[in-house]
Parts: C-alpha cells; sequence; structure tokens
C-alpha cells in the first residue's frame, strides 16, 4: 500500500451569530461548505469536519480545489 503524505492547509472559517442562537459557520473558499453549532467551539469544530469530507470527496473524485483570492475593500458606512 502506498503511503499518502498528508499536507496541512490552511481555511478561513466565517461564524456568524444567528439571532434564535447559535453559529453558522462558511468558508468562503469552499462556497458549498457550510456548518452550524451552539457555540463557537461547536460550530467550528463541525466545519473542520465538514472541511475534511469535502476535500476527501474533490481527492477521490479527482477534482481540484478551487482556487480563489482574496482582496480587501474600504467602503464607507454611516
Amino acid at each position: 500500500m502506498k503511503s499518502v503524505m498528508l499536507m496541512p492547509k490552511t481555511f478561513k472559517v466565517i461564524l456568524e451569530p444567528q439571532p434564535e442562537g447559535g453559529y453558522t459557520a462558511f468558508v468562503p473558499e469552499l462556497p458549498d461548505v457550510i456548518s452550524e453549532g451552539e457555540t463557537k467551539e461547536e460550530a467550528v469544530a463541525n466545519i473542520k469536519d465538514a472541511i475534511e469530507g469535502y476535500v476527501q470527496t474533490m481527492k477521490e473524485m479527482g477534482w481540484p480545489l478551487p482556487v480563489v483570492e482574496e482582496v480587501t475593500v474600504d467602503v464607507q458606512v454611516a
């Protein structure tokens, strides 16, 4: 069996508090990946599992991960 070397990859995760409580977590680089949790810690743990599953599926299907470019935009707000 061939050994596969795992390489770490960092993904930016956005946590959005929900009015009814809890948090929604999403990954701008992986728009299909979204999760939630009652606490920040639970939301982060859940999104980590979702990311790992998504990346594994992409690898199994032979599909490349999306390539994104991040920029910062300044806007005026009242």
